[in-house]
């Protein structure tokens, strides 16, 4: 078989189906929005992603997966026009809320999925897909991006296939089947004619974010789904193990920033 046989996105998309990481409706991100919104701003993963961009010449920017606006509010200065979509609806109202705090005026919010059509979106100079790329079909997702990019696209995407540390699993004792990695979109990117660049930054991992208990816990079951008695216990236990100076250590996970020039 040569390289050129493989179906990479149907790979992607029975491995999606198989995985324990199962995708959030719109209200499970309505729901999560006013915690996300409280710690996202801070994280060192904005910093990074922001870092690694290249403005030169770019004037509007489309942030797809936007949030509450970790990203959108952060290069808006620096643009003459940001497009934020998302499908959360409770998610956009805080980006907005953000925005006129800070007296932003130049955001314009869409609320739209992956799924929606995407004729009306505006082309953007400048597309982003941060930690939003949980899609059914990569390479439709991919496509889209493209099509709305006058001249460049990046994106991140978790690395490793897991949500949840090796150790945490450990604790859990539980046995998941890992989501598609990052090198199935780097591969389906390849197949459209795309040669991607790919590098890696920073997120703050669970002990860092997390500052109490039961806001441990139900991170690990927004991830994982829902938890039993027993591995809610073990999971209460080893919080309580972690010492202090542990807890409040920059416990890092990765994630792949892939990035491309337009393709016609």
């Amino acid at each position: 078989m040569k390289y050129e046989d493989i179906d990479f996105n149907e790979l992607y998309k029975k491995q999606k189906e198989l995985t324990t990481f199962k995708p959030k409706a719109k209200e499970a991100w309505d729901e999560k929005a006013s915690s996300m919104n409280q710690r996202v701003h801070k994280s060192v993963y904005n910093e990074q992603f922001i870092q690694r961009l290249d403005l030169q010449e770019i004037e509007s920017l489309l942030d797809v997966g936007c949030g509450v606006g970790n990203l959108s509010l952060k290069l808006a200065p620096k643009l003459k026009n940001v497009y934020s979509l998302d499908y959360s609806t409770k998610m956009l109202e805080l980006l907005n809320e953000n925005a006129k705090k800070s007296d932003i005026t130049n955001i314009k919010t869409i609320n739209k999925s992956w799924y929606d059509d995407w004729s009306d979106v505006p082309n953007a100079d400048l597309v982003i897909a941060s930690r939003s790329m949980e899609v059914k079909d990569m390479k439709e997702a991919l496509i889209k991006l493209n099509d709305k990019a006058n001249k460049k696209v990046v994106i991140s995407y978790k690395k490793g296939g897991s949500f949840v540390s090796d150790e945490i699993l450990d604790v859990l004792n539980k046995d998941i089947i890992k989501k598609p990695d990052y090198i199935y979109v780097v591969n389906i990117l390849y197949s459209l004619g795309i040669k991607a660049e790919v590098s890696f930054i920073d997120s703050e991992g669970r002990n860092t974010i997390y500052k109490s208990k039961q806001k441990f816990v139900d991170s690990i079951s927004w991830s994982l789904g829902s938890l039993n008695d027993e591995e809610i216990k073990r999971l209460e236990q080893h919080y309580d193990s972690l010492d202090l100076t542990k807890k409040q250590e920059q416990d890092y996970v990765q994630w792949a920033l892939i990035s491309w020039n337009k393709k016609d």
